[in-house]
């Protein structure tokens, strides 16, 4: 899914477009034990209780694609009769009303969930009717010809509220605040099938996590059946890990630097794209080459990037390049660049030892302080 699809899915959570037919929900104790239990048509709920789940559920659907938001598709074998595609299906199909469909996902999540506290799983289904759409891009409400019925999951925190003080307008008095369980914003959650092209992918699951480097491992393999991708920081360093291998001894400064240069000018040229800039093992090449990899060092490149990364796998530009920030370190120095003007610096050769050179104009402050 891209940034336009998820916004898409996102507007149907107010309740001029509400889509939803059923929630059903689960709230599980510290020991793991299901305490209480929610099944009702959503449209049956008081405005204002309406209101507060349609805050979850767009929280379940924010955030960074490829950090926050990864898209994941089920391994050939979860595809197969008896896979967790098949079970997630049934219950989608099943509008959320077979009880015992609702409690088997339950037990599924319980077992595979780690949390040492109290959490309050949400389960919705929904049936969105797809608008048309004109060639100048304007919806068409009374031309669609697409039904996407999907689930979602929502997996929220339940923590005491805090202790403090509180003003009672009835005594007209400063007394203790009275503690209760407040249902939090989620932390996990996903959305089945995805919604690729503007209609159901049933290939494919968006996955939601509020920490990228938090992914839960058991969940997305017994529940999602899908396979676990590289956290944000894990693609970072595989990026850092194929450049240092690829150009070995002559991993110099200017190649870095363009290889940084070179990569900001590709997102900056895709960024009216509604599709995340990905690099899988031919643009990466490309990029290395572009940034002065000679041909020999290229050879070793094909065999690296499967080893670290896989041979079909991508990496996502904006988890492993650094437009904010160009920082150059020594054992003893940490010097911030301007990512625009890393041209500013500059190696050289000084009576015998290896230099940075850094120009200085008309401005110079050391601690706050101008200097001359």
């Amino acid at each position: 899914m891209n940034k336009k699809e998820v916004l898409e899915i996102r507007k149907q959570f107010t309740p001029e477009n509400c889509a939803i037919t059923r929630i059903c929900g689960c709230y599980v104790d510290h020991e793991k034990e299901k305490k209480t239990e929610l099944k009702k048509a959503f449209l049956s709920m008081p405005e204002e209780e309406a209101f507060k789940y349609f805050d979850i559920f767009k929280h379940t659907l924010s955030g960074t694609l490829g950090k926050n938001l990864m898209n994941m598709e089920f391994p050939t074998e979860q595809e197969m009769p008896g896979g967790t595609q098949e079970f997630l299906l049934k219950l989608r199909d099943s509008k959320l009303t077979d009880d015992l469909l609702v409690e088997e996902f339950y037990d599924k999540v319980i077992e595979n969930y780690i949390y040492p506290e109290n959490y309050y799983i949400i389960l919705i289904h929904a049936v969105y009717d797809v608008p048309g759409k004109s060639s100048d891009g304007l919806e068409m409400f009374d031309a669609s010809d697409t039904v996407y019925e999907h689930i979602m999951c929502s997996i929220c925190p339940v923590n005491l509220t805090k202790a403090g003080l509180t003003y009672n307008a009835e005594t007209n008095n400063i007394e203790d605040r009275i503690r209760d369980w407040f249902v939090e914003l989620p932390v996990k959650g996903f959305l089945f099938p995805a919604f690729n092209d503007r209609a159901s992918d049933l290939h494919g699951v968006l996955y939601y996590s509020k920490k990228p480097e938090e992914l839960q491992p058991d969940f997305i393999e017994n529940v999602l059946g899908s396979q676990i991708p590289l956290t944000a920081k894990d693609q970072k360093a595989s990026f850092q890990t194929i450049i240092s291998d690829t150009l070995g001894e002559d991993c110099d400064y200017e190649v870095v630097r363009n290889i940084h240069d070179n990569l900001n000018e590709m997102i900056e040229e895709a960024k009216e794209t509604p599709e995340p800039l990905e690099l899988g093992k031919p643009e990466m090449k490309n990029l290395l080459a572009r940034s002065g990899a000679s041909q020999e060092h290229l050879e070793t490149f094909d065999e690296e990037f499967e080893e670290v990364v896989g041979e079909k796998q991508t990496l996502l530009a904006a988890n492993i390049a650094s437009t904010k920030t160009f920082q150059i370190e020594t054992p003893d120095i940490v010097l911030k660049v301007n990512p625009e003007r890393s041209d500013l610096v500059e190696t050289r050769e000084i009576d015998g030892r290896k230099c940075l050179v850094i120009p200085i104009d008309e401005h110079l402050e050391v601690n706050g302080i101008e200097v001359h």
